[in-house]
């Protein structure tokens, strides 16, 4: 009996003015969940660790051509190492991330930056299709102008649930980049082992706009917040032609865990990709 007493003094007190308790209901996230209003289409990041040197990683390059083949919400960033003509001199962090103990071995991928995509990934593409939604609490925006050899970026946000410890990553890529890829696999047909002459690298790291960890948003977020953040910067002297640039915004969680990702071409002013 002092049991159900207990239960019952308990459900009074929440449901008394003066201490009232809001449960905020997030919608289910699952990549067949249908879409909720006001919540927004989920994309999947997919972090490639390669090398024009590297035999076998074409297969992970492989896998992501055909998971974009399939499903719109993939989006690749190639980051290569080693003695390669498009190493990011910075990737020491990201190696710490995903391999704090061992040396980088190649090829390495990672869906929404801390997952490992299983071997052989052209097999799994479901487990990148499994990371994409339609209910994700932050839509991302992109808006640029890239003109006179001079990059205007902005980066809006927009919050239909609260977070707190998250951080903002910016990218620029280059597409378009055509170098002898070193090929130990099949997945590209006869004549293309062991040396791929005239392999085209695409979604290549280029710069960051920001920490490649993440630049930390003041304070917490909250539902209906909006946020931006803007970028102008001379077109960086890596880049081959700025005509094949793009650019990649996401947010990570306080784990580093990705939350929501979405990729612009320059000269591309986009809305939140919102349910109504």
């Amino acid at each position: 009996m002092k049991k159900y007493l207990l239960i019952f003094a308990f459900a009074i007190a929440l449901s008394s003015c003066s201490d009232t308790v809001v449960v905020k209901n997030v919608p289910d996230g699952s990549s067949t969940a249908p879409p909720v209003t006001g919540f927004y289409k989920k994309r999947v990041l997919i972090e490639d660790y390669t090398g024009t040197w590297c035999g076998n990683c074409p297969r992970v390059a492989y896998a992501i051509e055909q998971a974009m083949n399939q499903n719109d919400k993939i989006v690749p960033v190639a980051i290569h190492n080693g003695f390669d003509p498009y190493d990011f001199a910075g990737i020491a962090p990201l190696k710490d991330l995903i391999s704090p103990n061992d040396a980088l071995q190649l090829p390495q991928s990672r869906l929404n930056r801390t997952s490992m995509w299983t071997f052989p990934e052209p097999i799994y593409l479901n487990e990148a299709f499994d990371l994409t939604g339609n209910n994700c609490g932050v839509g991302l925006a992109l808006n640029s102008t890239v003109t006179n050899g001079t990059i205007d970026l902005t980066v809006n946000l927009k919050f239909a649930q609260d977070y707190s410890n998250i951080k903002l990553v910016v990218l620029v890529l280059e597409s378009g980049l055509i170098h002898t890829q070193t090929n130990y696999t099949n997945y590209f047909g006869p004549g293309t082992t062991p040396n791929y002459a005239n392999y085209v690298h695409n979604h290549v790291l280029r710069v960051p706009l920001t920490n490649i960890m993440g630049d930390a948003l003041a304070g917490s977020t909250t539902v209906g917040q909006t946020i931006s953040k803007n970028f102008n910067l001379a077109m960086p002297s890596n880049i081959a032609n700025a005509n094949n640039i793009s650019f990649v915004a996401f947010l990570v969680d306080e784990n580093n865990a990705a939350i929501n990702v979405r990729a612009a071409e320059p000269n591309e002013n986009q809305v939140f990709e919102v349910n109504p």
